[in-house]
């Protein structure tokens, strides 16, 4: 399995609105491709030297072919629409990590 990671530093003064934003539009339009079975919004906890506030958001994809699917006929509309709405009050970068093996803790 493929996570597609976006990475985003928010300025404070779009902070609520761009969650909100992520929460109710963006993440269920990405879902909505049919490309990933979850997606994890988690805040970044580390101090940015630039300010502002960073998450992640953690989408799993189906296969690299999924994946490689939403490239080619998603990410771009996707994305455009967060630049125009959001324009230079966020900065975000993106990676694709393979899951090796995952673990869990179990209980007797």
């Amino acid at each position: 399995m493929i996570i597609y990671n976006v990475t985003a530093n928010i300025d404070n003064t779009i902070h609520d609105e761009w969650l909100e934003w992520m929460k109710t539009e963006h993440i269920p339009q990405v879902l909505g491709t049919g490309k990933f079975e979850k997606a994890t919004l988690s805040q970044v906890l580390v101090d940015e030297e630039m300010g502002g506030i960073t998450y992640s958001i953690q989408y799993r994809s189906y296969s690299r072919e999924a994946l490689e699917a939403y490239y080619k006929e998603d990410a771009d509309r996707l994305r455009q629409e967060g630049l125009k709405k959001f324009a230079d009050k966020m900065l975000a970068f993106r990676t694709e990590l393979q899951i090796i093996d995952e673990y869990t803790v179990k209980f007797k």
